[in-house]
């Protein structure tokens, strides 16, 4: 029985890491401006639990109890003080973040803008805490 447990919680630790690099290995890839419109949408769409077009915080945060809860983050700049947002408002701030992170303005973020972008957030909150 114990050969069974472990056997399975070792099965379940390898599919959640393969998960976990699968998303990781996206975030390096390069990524259009549609394809960030695309991933906000399956996002919205994932996380809108009754799919009545709006995302609350309550179901943002159901969601992100699925992943370890390490979205916390992802959730307070999503919704920031309000308690939910459309699909069109979701869309906008994925297009607002790629628009702030393609440095070049060619309509692609590559890995080395983001790593750039995220140096310079980075660097912004050590002088400025807080924000």
């Amino acid at each position: 029985m114990n050969k069974l447990l472990v056997t399975l919680a070792l099965g379940a630790t390898i599919v959640s890491t393969q998960a976990l690099a699968q998303e990781h290995g996206r975030m390096m890839h390069d990524m259009t401006r549609q394809q960030a419109q695309q991933r906000a949408d399956a996002m919205f769409q994932r996380f809108d639990s009754n799919h009545d077009g709006v995302l609350t915080r309550q179901e943002a945060e159901q969601a992100a109890a699925q992943f370890g809860g390490r979205g916390e983050k992802m959730i307070d700049r999503l919704f920031g003080d309000s308690q939910s947002i459309t699909l069109r408002q979701a869309e906008a701030q994925a297009l607002a973040r790629f628009d702030r992170d393609d440095l070049n303005h060619d309509g692609v973020v590559t890995a080395a803008e983001r790593q750039q972008v995220r140096a310079q957030l980075k660097a912004e909150r050590g002088q400025n805490p807080g924000q």
